[in-house]
């Protein structure tokens, strides 16, 4: 049975292959948040639809640096207080925890989308077998038989493997173990290499990007391929960000949170987010996004504080990163 308040987004039965564009329909479904707890009504999560018809929540809860001992908690912290998103990796090491959780608070599957990520560090040569096995990994710690998004988490330029990579994605898209797949941290260099490859159009590209780290380029690039920018480290590293007075003037304005003034700018441009915390109250606040919205000017003022990759970026450059 679906919990009371809770919308489901059950396996895609649209037509169509993994990747293959989609038009997105004017008004995208709605999937409320759990109203037990403290989430409010108003808390109705857009679900995004991507390029191959599948539907992801605009909004989800992200573990990482999560360690798997604290997961379970943290991510049943999460799906108690009516998240349906969650967002994990096999670098984060919490993939167990993150089953556990999973497993432990009784949401229908369909009910859940489910996003891992797969470490193609230097370990490997990551033929198609190693790729596969991967992806086993992750869900036998999952505990489950298939993702709802499965990523190539670094471009890794230097080395040139993803696009022998994603050759193997094309085959866990068409097998249905991973409902669409998708990339992290690819540049424009990056996407326009993959399309030259391959017929399969990444359905999402998760990215580091706040106001301070605008990314406008790339995001104009995902619209233009038809992919759904998702944006980590959404509140940057929080401290300055949060205490700027573009953020908090607005936070004031509509009596909420700098955190929730930055999570609506990014839903208002269409990305999808993943906050992380372990603070129950912090995890809960949230997801309390959706009863308001920025004006105009609120919004010129956070666009205004992007500052361009040399001052903006926190997280590492894809361009050379290799770890």
């Amino acid at each position: 049975m679906c919990p009371a308040g809770v919308g489901r987004l059950g396996r895609n039965t649209l037509a169509g292959v993994a990747g293959r564009r989609v038009a997105a329909s004017a008004r995208p479904p709605r999937i409320p948040a759990s109203d037990e707890g403290t989430a409010p009504e108003v808390n109705e999560v857009p679900a995004i639809r991507l390029n191959n018809g599948t539907l992801m929540p605009q909004l989800g809860y992200g573990v990482f640096q999560v360690p798997d001992s604290e997961a379970a908690h943290a991510v049943g912290t999460a799906l108690e207080a009516g998240y349906r998103s969650i967002d994990t990796a096999a670098a984060y090491g919490n993939e167990k925890g993150t089953g556990r959780a999973i497993a432990a608070s009784g949401v229908p599957r369909e009910e859940l989308f489910v996003t891992t990520k797969l470490w193609n560090d230097r370990s490997r040569t990551w033929r198609r077998e190693e790729v596969l096995g991967a992806l086993d990994t992750s869900l036998s710690k999952l505990g489950l038989d298939h993702l709802d998004l499965y990523l190539i988490h670094w471009p890794r330029p230097m080395r040139d493997d993803f696009l022998t990579i994603w050759k193997t994605f094309e085959e866990i898209a068409e097998s249905g173990r991973a409902r669409a797949v998708g990339v992290s941290n690819f540049r424009p260099a990056d996407l326009e290499r993959l399309g030259a490859e391959s017929p399969l159009v990444p359905a999402v590209n998760q990215i580091e990007l706040h106001p301070l780290f605008p990314q406008a380029e790339l995001r104009a690039v995902h619209a233009t391929l038809g992919i759904v920018t998702e944006a980590w480290s959404p509140l940057g590293q929080g401290k300055e960000l949060l205490t700027l007075p573009a953020v908090t003037e607005a936070a004031a304005r509509h009596g909420r949170t700098p955190a929730q003034v930055v999570l609506r700018w990014h839903l208002q441009l269409g990305n999808v987010v993943i906050p992380k915390s372990v603070t129950p109250s912090r995890i809960r606040e949230n997801l309390d996004v959706f009863g308001f919205e920025l004006d105009a000017a609120d919004l010129a003022s956070l666009d205004a504080l992007g500052r361009g990759a040399s001052a903006g970026r926190i997280g590492p450059d894809p361009a050379v990163f290799d770890a």
